[in-house]
């Protein structure tokens, strides 16, 4: 049945509909850990926890410096809900984390299914959810307890968002559970109290049937409210629209709540338009808010962003799109009422104020918080979950939406929120009042956001980079396969297919994107130390280089290092031996997928390595190991999945391997002399002997070449 409220309609725009007897923005980590611990201590029945991503030694409550600390305070996450847990028979905690992507790999937390599963109590279940389309994430961030409290934003309970709401350089207490400082954040969430609250414990519990079919049971009411007493309510009994966005999946239809209300939003929208959002790439929202701007008496539209996102990667791609969407917006703003601003502090130096938040507050109207990005992925392949207030004409609820929205520019600007209402009411205008107030140590900066027009031009479309939808398997078999091929597939050949993609994709970013100064030789050589001092060193180095194989990390700096630690000597035993047993793993796994079924799928994007490997011969194993044709755990697959023998393959790498190995091995101990004293003798030795083993292996390789090609010219 089809309900409604103001602009609400359930099956359209939201979800469902529900009352909320109590609601309050939480702004920032300070409040919003804070809040979220204590209503966790007065849990009863039931712990549910929806997130893109957690970390386990995460605390939620913090010490100030010179303060006496806090209950809770540095409490690491996994053993506050250990101890709620086991104190209250009859609690069972719920905790759902995205199965995530292999490049998020170096920022998650390893210990969590360990720490969650293995050494927690038996009524904290820990679980990955994997259920969603290639390239999706489960990107909703709820926190549900008892049925009674929910939390709803952009917070997930993991590192790096802890911050209070002054975002002060250099704070020691934000610092991650490695000790390592990060930036300032900033981040909202909406607690909510009542009905509502146990509409989110049904979603959060289908989710958690849909990742693990597990049906889990609705709670009973408790008598009592785990609403944290010191977080005042800013509405009371209001009614709370639930949006989401699940895409299709399997036998699951689509549901696009949130981008319709988005629209639906923009479209209603008199005299405001307030925004803060990670990110701006939307198709779909340019064309609604550039519409807008090109009214004569349409809305003005104030949009807070990051001055940049990120790591290397999004401010590469995503700041790309941004710039593509501010640029459309730009050209539709006829009458100069758009302002696109970042916040900062001062004394920030290079870092910059991480704007996380998923925000929207249209007139004094419509409050909106979620975990929705103003990207294109959140409009209909992420899954997402937001919750949106709307005043309709009640001036009350009115004026707390305004109230809401003026202290969260306020907060921007270093301002009295009371200051910033006046203002806003002698002028009219949220554009005049905010440039009024800028330019104090704490402001708003107007953000440009343009790119560079070479790395504009080197930036494929947005369905590439920020997909708005699953890709179908049609249309992926379109991209790398001949029509013949296609014919041929199944399903099974296009999950194997990605999978050879997506090793080449790790395998390229360690070796052209800043992947690789994350596990760079230094922190290689303080692992493979460890390890030296270890009486299993051998069997541990061959776990490693499997590993290594697996994530397809960059062979020479393992081999590099193994060297430099162990000698000459004992290092090329150890490097060789490593390579061969990853060489042996990643084999068995491209047999297991099956063989000609990758001959199927190859097509001519890796042609070369198959007719290398198409006389399955020991020379020509050896010549592709010395020919750089592919990465290292590219050749092993696409070896395993082809008829070349076991034998073959082994002795083909033993002898492709071991002269650069074993070259390698002498001219490292050269470099080290050299460093080690460093006359006019020893660095002469290390010339000779690296152009040496430069003509060596060069001479190696067009013998092994002409030997292959001879053997497949008398096949």
């Amino acid at each position: 049945m089809t309900t409604s409220t103001g602009l609400l309609r359930t099956g359209t725009n939201c979800w469902d509909i529900k009352q909320a007897t109590r609601a309050r923005l939480l702004v920032d980590g300070e409040e919003y850990f804070g809040a979220v611990y204590e209503a966790l201590q007065g849990a009863q029945r039931s712990i549910l926890i929806l997130g893109w991503d957690i970390e386990s030694r995460q605390p939620l409550v913090r010490a100030a410096p010179g303060c006496e600390p806090p209950p809770g305070a540095d409490e690491p996450l996994v053993r506050v809900l250990n101890r709620v847990v086991s104190k209250r028979r009859g609690l069972h905690a719920h905790v759902l984390i995205w199965d995530f992507a292999m490049i998020y790999a170096l920022e998650r937390d390893w210990r969590a299914s360990y720490e969650f599963g293995w050494r927690a109590h038996r009524r904290l279940h820990f679980r990955t959810d994997g259920h969603h389309p290639v390239g999706a994430s489960q990107h909703q961030k709820v926190v549900v307890v008892d049925d009674a409290v929910a939390f709803v934003g952009g917070f997930d309970l993991a590192k790096w968002r802890w911050d209070t709401r002054a975002h002060r350089p250099g704070d020691p207490r934000r610092r991650d559970p490695d000790g390592h400082p990060y930036p300032p954040f900033h981040d909202i969430a909406l607690m909510v109290e009542g009905p509502v609250a146990r509409r989110l414990g049904d979603l959060a519990r289908a989710r958690w049937q849909l990742a693990t079919g597990r049906k889990l049971k609705a709670v009973r009411p408790t008598t009592s409210s785990p609403w944290p007493p010191r977080f005042e309510a800013q509405f009371t009994d209001v009614m709370v629209g639930i949006a989401r966005t699940l895409p299709t999946h399997r036998t699951r239809h689509e549901r696009r709540e949130v981008q319709q209300l988005y629209v639906d939003s923009i479209a209603a929208a008199k005299r405001w338009i307030y925004a803060e959002n990670q990110y701006l790439t939307s198709n779909r929202l340019a064309q609604a808010l550039a519409a807008r701007l090109q009214e004569d008496d349409g809305p003005e539209v104030v949009l807070v962003l990051p001055e940049r996102t990120g790591g290397w990667l999004e401010r590469n791609t995503m700041d790309v799109l941004r710039s593509r969407f501010l640029t459309r917006l730009r050209q539709a703003d006829r009458q100069g009422r758009l302002r696109v601003y970042y916040p900062t502090v001062a004394g920030l130096g290079s870092e910059t104020l991480n704007v996380h938040a998923k925000v929207m507050v249209v007139d004094d109207r419509l409050l909106r918080v979620g975990s929705s990005n103003l990207s294109n992925r959140s409009m209909g392949l992420d899954s997402e979950c937001d919750l949106v207030i709307d005043a309709g004409d009640d001036p009350h609820l009115q004026e707390r939406v305004a109230a809401a929205r003026n202290d969260l520019l306020a907060e921007h600007l270093g301002a009295d929120t009371e200051q910033f209402a006046a203002s806003l009411s002698r002028s009219g205008s949220l554009v005049a009042t905010i440039e009024s107030l800028r330019g104090g140590e704490r402001t708003l900066l107007e953000l440009d956001g343009t790119v560079s027009a070479e790395l504009d031009r080197q930036v494929p479309d947005q369905a590439v980079i920020d997909p708005e939808q699953p890709l179908a398997p049609e249309h992926l078999a379109e991209q790398f396969l001949t029509v013949e091929q296609r014919e041929h597939i199944s399903h099974h050949g296009l999950r194997l297919a990605v999978f050879i993609a997506a090793v080449v994709a790790v395998a390229l970013a360690w070796r052209w994107t800043p992947l690789g100064e994350s596990l760079n030789m230094e922190t290689v050589d303080g692992w493979i130390r460890d390890i030296s001092a270890s009486r299993f060193t051998p069997l541990i180095l061959l776990g490693l280089y499997i590993v290594a194989g697996l994530v397809a990390f960059p062979l020479t700096v393992l081999v590099t290092a193994t060297i430099f630690i162990f000698g000459p000597l004992m290092g090329f035993t150890y490097a060789l031996s490593g390579s061969i047993a990853s060489a042996m793993f990643t084999f068995w796994i491209g047999q297991l997928v099956g063989r000609d079924l990758l001959r199927r799928i190859a097509g001519s994007r890796i042609d070369r390595l198959n007719r290398w490997l198409a006389n399955r011969g020991v020379l020509t194993m050896a010549a592709v190991r010395l020919i750089p044709i592919a990465p290292f755990t590219v050749v092993n697959l696409v070896a395993g999945a082809s008829h070349i023998t076991f034998r073959d393959y082994v002795l083909g790498t033993f002898i492709g391997m071991a002269p650069g190995i074993a070259l390698m091995a002498v001219f490292l101990e050269r470099v080290g002399a050299a460093l080690r004293q460093p006359d006019a003798v020893t660095l002469v030795t290390v010339a000779v002997v690296g152009l040496g083993a430069v003509a060596l292996l060069a001479g190696l390789r067009s013998w092994l070449r002409k030997r292959a090609h001879q053997q497949n010219a008398s096949a």
